[in-house]
């Protein structure tokens, strides 16, 4: 799965895709793996270099729509979260999630796109990082992700705090089974989560020397 809109970096099948940074070229596989088996294949952001423009413009307290392409595999579903990270990457925290069953609907139908309420104490920014992470019910031991740099906008804090997102199945954090019809699967790693809080405090700090 990948997700399409918004725009993750260099997607070569995403929705209003800002340009191109220099040097750079279109992505053809964003619906792979960045791990399976325990083996890394790249990093956790896939690319480095942010689009030179947000790929979406998202106002804090508001709906937001992530839609994902309906041609990748569900493999039976499996762990899901929107996270946001304002220091390029390096922590992220979840903003919403969809676990056990991710990917499909109370009835058991395929869903490919979701809307869910940005929190209104999430800090503006003009270079904020939206990560999708999977975690998948059936198949290999994998870990899927899609970073989308987007703008936020209408809040009035500084500061959020939030578990901190979920890496599993990737090297240097724990491995879970397939899932083999127990969606309780890995859950406790959600569940047991550390509360951290973004911006850290230097980035307070610059947030507020910016206002």
């Amino acid at each position: 799965m990948e997700v399409i809109n918004p725009c993750p970096r260099y997607n070569a099948n995403g929705v209003n895709c800002p340009q191109l940074p220099p040097g750079e070229t279109l992505d053809w596989n964003t619906n792979a793996p960045i791990a399976s088996n325990m083996v890394k294949l790249q990093p956790i952001c896939k690319h480095a270099t942010p689009w030179p423009t947000p790929a979406a413009y998202w106002k804090a307290g508001t709906p937001v729509f992530v839609e994902f392409s309906t041609h990748g595999s569900p493999h039976d579903g499996g762990h899901c979260e929107w996270s946001l990270s304002y220091d390029h990457g390096q922590t992220f925290v979840v903003v919403h999630r969809k676990l056990s069953y991710c990917f499909y609907s109370d009835e058991n139908q395929l869903v490919t796109n979701y809307t869910f309420t940005l929190p209104a104490d999430v800090p503006n920014s003009d270079s904020a990082i939206l990560m999708w992470s999977w975690v998948n019910a059936m198949g290999n031991r994998e870990f899927y992700t899609n970073c989308a740099d987007i703008a936020i906008s209408g809040s009035t804090s500084a500061s959020f705090t939030g578990p901190q997102v979920t890496i599993l199945n990737y090297p240097g954090y724990p491995e879970i089974p397939e899932f083999l019809g127990n969606y309780s699967v890995g859950l406790s790693y959600y569940e047991n989560a550390p509360l951290i809080t973004v911006p850290t405090a230097s980035e307070s700090d610059a947030y507020q020397s910016a206002i």
